[in-house]
């Protein structure tokens, strides 16, 4: 048998915790080697958790160990904040790793152009996390429009909303869009690639972005509206301010439409400490299942199951040359475009508006739209 891809992953919040960790360590192509954080309740959590793990303090100090011969490593995962990607990326490829960056990759596109040809040159893979595209209702509405039961679809609606009237309590709340900061870097990453890997590329956007909370480094409520370039509007929320939160999905076709409540189970489950390789993991419960309706009938539509592992299982083929990336680091690219340009616009709205109000002709994503994911 192969040696497990020997990784570690640098940060032990919410991402490199609830789904990296568990993820790297149920997939017998890896083996988690190192964690790196510098809370000590983290660190302690990172012990009891994974006690073969060697657990680091800094980032700096795990390359010093790298480079004394003390850890071998193959692939560096990095679950820290989105402004400290660029700098620990290229301390990787330059010792020859491998690197997977969590969504939203980088603060600009053009900082995320400029890794990927250095990982070309270095010789190494980079993708982003982008792990949304294996949710059980993505994946389920995907079939769903590739059956083409709703016929040619005209409008999509997504929502990633919940109910923290005090903010998030977290970095979020305090980092700048420079640093790659606000809701739309965070969830506008998730919703605006599934929206393109549904309906391709984007040829106008628009947006609202506002701050809810004194004191917030950027926003924490906003709105995107999407025209691709097949016709259809995507129309995107995400926020912290719903105490009510409308449907996960809402999707209108020229035969039918389908509306989904709920977001998907998988990261409650891992933050829960439950196994991914279990038979039940991903599996939606009936009361979450979504409603197709022909404008006469309705029946309940039994989700995909959801499969956060599969972006693991897929990154070991493409280590061994078996298969491309999980996630091509293009995308992410193409994403953050929208969102910078959407808070570009934002910046220069007219006073007294907080919100951004753009339109623009241009996506460098030229893909076709897919129906398939994993």
């Amino acid at each position: 048998m192969p040696r497990p891809f020997r990784t570690a992953i640098l940060g032990f919040g919410i991402s490199g915790k609830v789904f990296h960790a568990p993820l790297v360590a149920a997939n017998g192509d890896f083996s988690l080697d190192v964690i790196v954080t510098a809370d000590p309740q983290r660190a302690q959590d990172a012990r009891a958790s994974y006690p073969a793990a060697r657990i680091v303090g800094t980032s700096a100090e795990l390359f010093a160990l790298i480079d004394s011969g003390e850890v071998e490593l193959d692939v560096v995962v990095l679950g820290t904040p989105p402004g400290t990607h660029a700098e620990q990326a290229r301390q990787a490829f330059a010792r020859g790793l491998h690197v997977v960056a969590d969504k939203p990759f980088v603060p600009t596109s053009s900082e995320g152009a400029l890794l990927l040809r250095e990982a070309a040159e270095a010789g190494v893979l980079l993708t982003v996390f982008q792990n949304r595209r294996w949710d059980a209702d993505f994946l389920t509405l995907g079939k769903l429009l590739a059956s083409g039961e709703l016929g040619e679809v005209h409008s999509f609606e997504s929502r990633f909303e919940w109910w923290l009237p005090e903010g998030f309590g977290n970095w979020r709340d305090t980092t700048t869009v420079a640093e790659g900061g606000g809701i739309l870097h965070d969830l506008g990453a998730h919703l605006i690639d599934q929206a393109i890997q549904l309906f391709g590329p984007v040829q106008e956007a628009y947006g609202e972005l506002d701050r809810r909370t004194e004191g917030a480094a950027a926003d924490q409520d906003s709105f995107v509206s999407l025209l691709h370039a097949s016709g259809v509007r995507s129309r995107l929320w995400m926020s912290g301010f719903a105490a009510l939160p409308g449907a996960r999905f809402s999707v209108s076709g020229s035969l039918g439409a389908y509306v989904k409540w709920g977001l998907d189970g998988q990261e409650p489950a891992l933050a829960a400490g439950a196994d991914p390789t279990a038979e039940e993991y991903g599996v939606e419960t009936e009361e979450a299942w979504g409603t197709v309706s022909n404008g006469s009938t309705r029946r309940r539509v039994r989700p995909e199951r959801g499969a956060y592992p599969a972006f693991y299982e897929l990154l070991a083929r493409a280590l061994r040359g078996e298969g491309p990336l999980p996630v091509d680091p293009q995308d992410s690219i193409d994403v953050l475009r929208i969102i910078e340009e959407l808070h570009h616009r934002s910046e220069h709205a007219p006073a007294p508006s907080t919100s951004s109000n753009t339109s623009f002709n241009t996506s460098s994503n030229t893909k076709e739209p897919t129906h398939e994911h994993g």
